[in-house]
């Protein structure tokens, strides 16, 4: 299933209470991490009914809970408005085991999302841009650095990726 493209800037004052909130217990740290300006809704493809969301925050490995932004855009007579909420969840326990290799796989999403889990999303754009990471790669290793090859391909590579 493909991932759901919407993104959402996220509301900085909102963010900050809730991560200070967040860390107001006695011996916890009360540094306020570096947060991201815009988010990717993390859902595969989803109705409309069903909340956006991302990660917006991750404890420490140990840490049982990570912060979540959930958002949600309303038509409205004046044009759309989005309302958005945030919410300290547990992650998914799911767990995709490969039989043949005994690779496990743990779903990044928070417990009881809707489905499917992490796994079986799909960013094609991530996609995308790791074959260009690899293309790069490869023509370093063979080495073409600063040859003819990255005069041609890197020059429509560039204007491809710019529209």
């Amino acid at each position: 299933m493909l991932q759901c493209t919407a993104i959402a800037a996220v509301p900085d004052m909102g963010a900050l209470v809730v991560l200070t909130v967040m860390n107001a217990e006695p011996g916890q740290s009360t540094d306020v991490p570096a947060l991201d300006d815009m988010l990717l809704c993390e859902l595969g493809g989803h109705d409309a009914e069903t909340e956006h969301v991302a990660q917006l925050w991750s404890g420490e490995m140990s840490a049982a809970r990570d912060l979540w932004m959930f958002w949600t855009d309303e038509d409205a007579d004046k044009g759309v408005r989005r309302k958005f909420r945030f919410a300290e969840l547990p992650p998914c326990l799911a767990v995709m085991r490969t039989l043949a290799t005994g690779e496990k796989e743990a779903c990044l999403l928070y417990d009881r999302h809707p489905a499917p889990h992490s796994w079986d999303v799909t960013d094609p754009l991530a996609d995308l841009v790791a074959e260009r990471m690899k293309e790069e790669i490869s023509r370093e290793r063979d080495g073409d650095e600063g040859g003819q090859g990255d005069g041609d391909e890197g020059g429509d590579g560039g204007s491809a990726g710019c529209a």
